[in-house]
């Protein structure tokens, strides 16, 4: 049995001047599938030795065989390059001579050209390989990680409260809630997380924040050189808005506040009415 989109171990039937046809399994010659000479790797084959190859359809819909490693196979999450879109779909490199095809229903967001993405490999009806961006079903829970454990995560997806849905090492699932992120999450962003909860049924809770004392003096370096690059003030102090602190600094205003109170315990800045200054 012949598995497109996955690896094959064939026999080597014959040789031609373009390349060798392996035994496709049936008696009938016309059944036999084409190595040609470049997905070789230049190797040179034996008849009836037995050759690894990936296998899947080219442009006239006929099966070929390639010793060339593709990125992904057929059952795999992985994160790949979108290269063109039309408007019926996307084509996404694999690593092989023909790109794989996201039809436009499988599309759960937009893909832009040149960006990359998690995506489901699967065969559909003609037995092409084709690729969804609906991977939440093929994104499974484990009990590998532990609280306070540090992870990398491709953002899927988001609910309808802006949890932002994560694939942790493009297999497990996890979240971050709203309140853990303060600039903006796009599908396909790779992030480095810390785990900060394991929920009941497996998935886990992220955070993009360091720990708090980190950020802390994180922030206060980059107070610090704000006033530096201001002539050693800024109109922003305690008591400035919430809404004003993010758009000049992307934090809340509860951590603007606690890096300002431990400046002015270190006598390097002092607050008035108008803002703070540099001592």
């Amino acid at each position: 049995m012949i598995n497109i989109g996955k690896l094959n171990t064939l026999k080597v039937k014959r040789k031609t001047n373009f390349g060798y046809f392996l035994d496709g399994g049936t008696r009938n010659t016309s059944d036999d599938i084409l190595l040609p000479l470049g997905s070789t790797l230049g190797n040179e084959l034996e008849v009836d030795s037995l050759v690894e190859v990936f296998i899947y359809l080219d442009s006239k819909d006929r099966l070929i065989a390639t010793m060339k490693k593709p990125l992904a196979y057929v059952g795999d999450v992985a994160y790949l390059k979108v290269v063109a879109s039309t408007r019926i779909g996307s084509f996404i490199d694999i690593g092989l001579e023909r790109d794989v095809f996201v039809p436009f229903k499988e599309k759960l967001y937009p893909l832009k050209d040149g960006f990359y993405y998690l995506f489901y490999l699967y065969v559909d009806k003609t037995k092409r390989i084709a690729a969804t961006t609906n991977i939440d079903k093929y994104i499974d829970v484990t009990d590998d990680y532990k609280i306070g454990d540090k992870v990398t995560g491709t953002v899927y997806g988001f609910q309808t409260n802006n949890t932002a849905m994560i694939a942790v090492d493009n297999k497990y699932r996890g979240i971050i809630l709203p309140n853990e992120y303060f600039s903006s999450l796009h599908e396909g962003d790779q992030l480095h997380l810390n785990v900060i909860k394991i929920y009941e049924d497996g998935k886990l809770g992220l955070t993009p924040r360091k720990t708090p004392k980190v950020e802390r003096i994180e922030l206060q370096d980059i107070i610090l050189e704000y006033l530096k690059a201001h002539s050693g003030s800024m109109p922003f102090n305690d008591k400035s808005s919430p809404e004003d602190i993010y758009d000049a600094f992307h934090v809340s205003k509860n951590h603007f506040k606690n890096a300002l109170g431990s400046l002015m315990k270190r006598n390097l800045i002092s607050q008035d009415n108008n803002g703070t200054r540099l001592i």
